[in-house]
């Protein structure tokens, strides 16, 4: 009878978490025989950020501890760089875009550079004061740029940076964002501060529009694919899909590819149509069948930190689209493909 009454709590466990694997499709993972990703490892330890190219060869990657650095061969090899701000002033730089020669470059607290001249010079802009810092800039066109904060306010000016306009008529219903996206096309979707709902702004509006994220986990990320739907990432490695950009309300079912207790942080689609999934710990995951399976790369899982970002660029300067994942502590991966 003793043993009968002990097992009973291991009888309601495997109850659980059948009932709760059975809403979620769990893949499981194998390790990849090969990678296509090559290791960076800077002597700088700041965490890269961003990333963007000019053209083939020439880029720049900024980051923590105002880290600029830039490659003149396509990204294998970089060299720091330093911008003429004043030393005591230790701006986390978050992103930096670029169109032809002229290129943003944004940090926080409250920085706005603006080049003509790829990278050689950069002009320090005064905004004034702003509704939260910034958070996003993309340049559209000479002299064009749009800039959002953390707020979700945005901003444009067509002057290069002299006046800036409000896009948003009212940002501060927002609260504040962890997580923003914007499409080429100029489409943004955001994640609140606190990851309980999700936000978009279409082209053209001054308006976002919220909406319930996907379950009662809290939302880490969300972006675009290469179609123009919605991916999202909550709390619990749950990775979701929207294949319909007309209802954003619905959702496929969980994908939990693997449980070992870190988060995903980013999502990224590389040139043959392969899906890359990063998160805490050295994980980062691929999928060839649209997220069916997936399977861990070697060459990640070796490393000692967090991928943060994946960026595969993909511009009119470039001949082929080009890929990073962005770690912390000095570490970044290039795409070989």
């Amino acid at each position: 009878m003793k043993k009968f009454l002990t097992s009973i709590p291991n009888l309601l466990l495997t109850f659980t978490l059948c009932f709760v694997l059975s809403s979620c499709s769990s893949t499981g993972v194998k390790m990849s025989e090969s990678s296509p990703w090559e290791t960076i490892q800077f002597e700088d330890q700041s965490n890269a950020l961003d990333i963007d190219f000019i053209d083939n060869n020439h880029g720049f990657l900024v980051g923590s501890n105002r880290l600029i650095m830039e490659s003149n061969d396509g990204g294998k090899s970089w060299e720091k760089r330093s911008l003429d701000i004043a030393a005591e002033e230790n701006f986390r730089l978050l992103d930096i875009d670029f169109r032809g020669s002229e290129g943003w470059l944004i940090g926080q607290p409250s920085l706005v550079m603006h080049t003509t001249d790829e990278g050689k010079n950069w002009t320090r802009l005064s905004l004034g004061k702003l509704p939260g810092q910034p958070f996003l800039v993309s340049t559209v066109d000479d002299g064009v740029a749009e800039l959002a904060t953390t707020s979700a306010a945005i901003y444009t000016t067509s002057n290069s940076g002299e006046t800036w306009e409000a896009k948003v008529s009212d940002p501060s219903e927002q609260g504040g964002i962890r997580d923003l996206r914007r499409t080429s096309n100029g489409d943004y979707v955001s994640v609140s501060s606190l990851g309980n709902f999700f936000s978009t702004l279409e082209s053209g509006s001054d308006t976002w529009i919220a909406h319930q994220r996907a379950s009662s986990k809290r939302v880490q990320g969300i972006g675009f694919n290469p179609d123009g739907n919605l991916w999202m990432l909550s709390r619990g490695a749950e990775i979701r899909f929207n294949d319909d950009s007309n209802d954003l309300e619905s959702w496929t079912k969980p994908i939990v590819p693997i449980l070992n207790g870190y988060n995903y942080l980013d999502m990224g689609w590389d040139p043959e149509g392969n899906i890359w999934a990063g998160g805490g710990n050295g994980t980062l995951i691929v999928s060839k069948d649209d997220g069916k399976t997936w399977d861990s790369d070697p060459v990640a899982s070796s490393l000692p930190t967090n991928f943060i970002k994946i960026q595969f660029l993909e511009k009119d300067e470039l001949d082929d689209k080009k890929g990073f994942i962005l770690g912390e502590r000095g570490y970044i991966l290039r795409w070989n493909g």
